[in-house]
């Protein structure tokens, strides 16, 4: 590579201004060191080590990380075209000498990279890495035209994510259960997407309550609906109820996002005292400070009552009006505009689905002698659940009993 170009890259990379925050990225930051490296060929190879080794997470292919932090980032021209806003012509002008630039990175090629002037001035081995051509200002003009189905920033990496103090990361190792996964409790599953399809079509969409008897599978449903309608957008944010008192700030930093939510808070239920009581009954009610039209809320609860009531909360004490306290306290669950109950199945369920679950994992077992111990093993559990049926396969698998 010729000095000349050398220089154009570094200046081009110095002076991002769109994509600005991708100079904060290591593979950037490394490529910076190894252009305007001036020292001899072994401090070059060691900024070259550290550029290619920096590529890791994205297979070692440089064009792969580019695309990956190009639609990431989230930057003016992002936010402006995806909140339907006028652009400055100057944000668009240095926005497309950028994208121009990454094109260009697309292409650079190891030996060309590490040439000065046409000359290697080393004839070992030189580290290597993959880089295919992009055309980084059509592809970033597709990615915005589908902006409601991938989102921009931390939200385009993942499908369902976390919240740890004041920030939203991506959960590593995300539950990818599927429909497909699933036996019974059809009627009760299909109402929860019915439901999500009626967030993404933009039509309106309740807060849900999946409740009943554990190991039924409520949570597993959630996931599962978040998953099948991540490609048309939505996106699951899980809440611990620990954390409700953060669920103003969530809402209003997705309030203005192109995609769909779910917040998800499992186990969801409260002693009488607990504050963030009232910070959950604002968002069911649709308070504008702590619900987000883009977003609805979806709670799992063993409890039809999800507020703990004990039978010395019934004696009057010294509360005037009692009667109107303990009314606020047990209905915060009929402020879900759909309850979905999810009850222990019966015995023919459950062999129904121990049976079908045998099916997938190949397990070949007589059928009377499976049903026997499904039902042995249910017992030993103290009931019969989805749960325990697939705990139940796992016992055999582990047996070997295929």
């Amino acid at each position: 590579m010729k000095k000349e170009e050398r220089t154009e890259l570094i200046c081009g990379l110095s002076g991002l201004c769109v994509f600005r925050k991708l100079r904060e990225q290591e593979p950037v930051r490394r490529l910076l060191e190894l252009l305007s490296s001036e020292g001899g060929p072994g401090e070059r190879m060691d900024s070259f080590g550290a550029f290619v080794w920096s590529l890791a997470r994205d297979g070692y292919c440089f064009s792969d990380f580019l695309r990956r932090a190009v639609f990431e980032d989230e930057n003016p021209y992002m936010t402006g075209v995806a909140r339907g806003k006028g652009l400055p012509e100057a944000l668009k002008e240095n926005a497309a000498a950028e994208l121009r630039l990454f094109s260009r990175l697309s292409e650079l090629s190891p030996a060309e990279l590490w040439e000065r002037d046409g000359e290697s001035g080393f004839s070992g081995h030189i580290p290597c890495f993959e880089n295919h051509p992009v055309d980084f200002q059509e592809a970033y003009e597709k990615r915005l035209s589908e902006i409601c189905r991938y989102g921009y920033g931390i939200f385009s990496s993942a499908g369902m994510f976390r919240v740890e103090g004041e920030e939203i990361l991506p959960v590593e190792a995300a539950d990818s259960i599927d429909l497909d996964s699933f036996v019974g409790y059809e009627a009760e599953r299909q109402k929860v997407f019915d439901n999500t399809r009626a967030l993404v079509e933009g039509k309106p969409a309740a807060n849900v309550l999946l409740y009943g008897d554990a190991g039924t599978g409520k949570s597993s449903t959630v996931k599962a609906c978040a998953n099948y309608f991540y490609r048309q957008g939505v996106r699951l944010i899980e809440l611990r109820k620990d954390q409700l008192l953060s669920l103003s700030a969530v809402m209003g930093k997705i309030a203005d996002n192109p995609l769909k939510f779910i917040i998800f808070i499992d186990d969801l239920s409260f002693n009488k005292n607990d504050d963030s009581f009232s910070m959950l009954k604002a968002a069911l009610e649709g308070s504008a400070s702590a619900r987000a039209k883009n977003a609805v809320i979806y709670a799992t609860s063993n409890r039809r009552h999800i507020v703990k009531e004990s039978f010395s909360d019934r004696e009057s004490g010294d509360e005037v009006h009692l009667s109107d306290t303990m009314q606020e306290l047990l209905s915060l669950s009929d402020r879900f505009g759909l309850k979905v109950y999810f009850g222990k199945p019966d015995k023919n369920l459950y062999l129904e689905i121990v049976e079908e679950l045998a099916k997938r994992e190949g397990i070949s077992m007589e059928r009377e002698e499976l049903f026997r111990r499904a039902e042995a093993f249910a017992l030993g559990c103290g009931s019969r659940s989805p749960r325990a049926a697939g705990q139940f396969i796992d016992s055999l698998m582990i047996q070997g009993a295929v």
